[in-house]
């Protein structure tokens, strides 16, 4: 059974109340969970932190049998100090960086343009410009012959 340490909502509408819990990853968030870790309280006085009470023994213990933090929860446990920093946000910083390595890689290796191909689309409009003064020469022979 995949443990997931996340955070169920409680609290009235725009009044948000969150508990920390241990649930089956499968489970509906709030649906049915294993063990209450704490809980966390956005929303107090404009002067004052939040709210974040938790049970840090409990939470080390499903640390360490494998338990996964969400994102959510493992900003607070970093936050709290029960982790040094958010494991998925670091996967995926690390995962961003080798992607931008291997774009530049690629741009490296990409065929760069011939010197000679930039001069022939210079000349190409220059061409265009002479190509109707030409048809109207010739327009203007063809008249002259059919009089």
């Amino acid at each position: 059974m995949p443990v997931k340490i996340r955070l169920r909502r409680d609290g009235a509408k725009k009044r948000p109340f969150y508990h920390v819990v241990a649930a089956d990853s499968r489970r509906a968030r709030n649906g049915r969970y294993i063990e209450e870790l704490g809980y966390y309280n956005p929303i107090v006085a404009a002067d004052a932190d939040p709210i974040l009470v938790l049970k840090e023994d409990r939470i080390r213990y499903w640390l360490s049998v494998g338990a996964q933090p969400s994102d959510t929860a493992a900003a607070l446990f970093v936050k709290k100090g029960l982790l040094e920093t958010n494991p998925r946000v670091e996967r995926r910083k690390e995962a961003s960086r080798r992607s931008d390595e291997k774009q530049a890689r690629i741009a490296a290796h990409a065929p760069k343009p011939k010197a000679e191909e930039a001069p022939a689309a210079e000349e190409a409009p220059a061409a265009e410009e002479t190509a109707p003064a030409a048809t109207d020469a010739a327009a203007g022979e063809e008249t002259a012959a059919a009089e």
